[in-house]
């Protein structure tokens, strides 16, 4: 199939400021079930939370298939890295893209011997992806779950 084809062979490129509203639209249309599910959605504080903690220089850009398919940040923290806004675009979804992408960023700071967290919503369906590559719950309340992966 093209599509599975195509998701074999993806890059990521540093993110710009000219990245920014993609980036935001894909954050609100990827949030959206979840963040109404928790009843927590609001239209335009969904995509200006991205605006408001865009740093170019943790972010990167996923492309695959010389598309846009979606982005992932790791900002460095005291004691390791944080995961951060790491979406795939939905139709991209379900194909593996995620986890060829969360296994090359988790390579990279096993082999710094980094720790890595991230938060998810409650109810995501992200939590079994991050599950799935080592990672654990720390701590939860009742919208997000704090998860942490020791490195490998």
């Amino acid at each position: 199939m093209e599509t599975n084809t195509r998701l074999t062979h993806w890059t990521l490129r540093p993110a710009t400021p000219a990245d920014v509203e993609v980036i935001a639209e894909l954050r609100a249309v990827v949030m959206r079930p979840d963040l109404e599910r928790l009843g927590r959605f609001d239209e335009h504080r969904v995509r200006q939370r991205f605006r408001d903690a865009f740093v170019a220089r943790h972010l990167s850009i996923i492309e695959a298939g010389d598309r846009f398919a979606g982005c992932v940040a790791l900002r460095p923290a005291e004691d390791g890295h944080w995961l951060e806004h790491f979406f795939i675009a939905p139709e991209l979804q379900g194909h593996g893209l995620g986890s060829a992408v969360l296994r090359g960023v988790l390579a990279r700071t096993d082999a710094d011997g980094a720790l890595v967290r991230l938060n998810v919503l409650q109810g995501s369906a992200a939590r079994r992806l991050y599950e799935r590559h080592g990672f654990s719950v720390e701590s939860e309340d009742s919208v997000d779950v704090f998860m942490v992966r020791e490195p490998s």
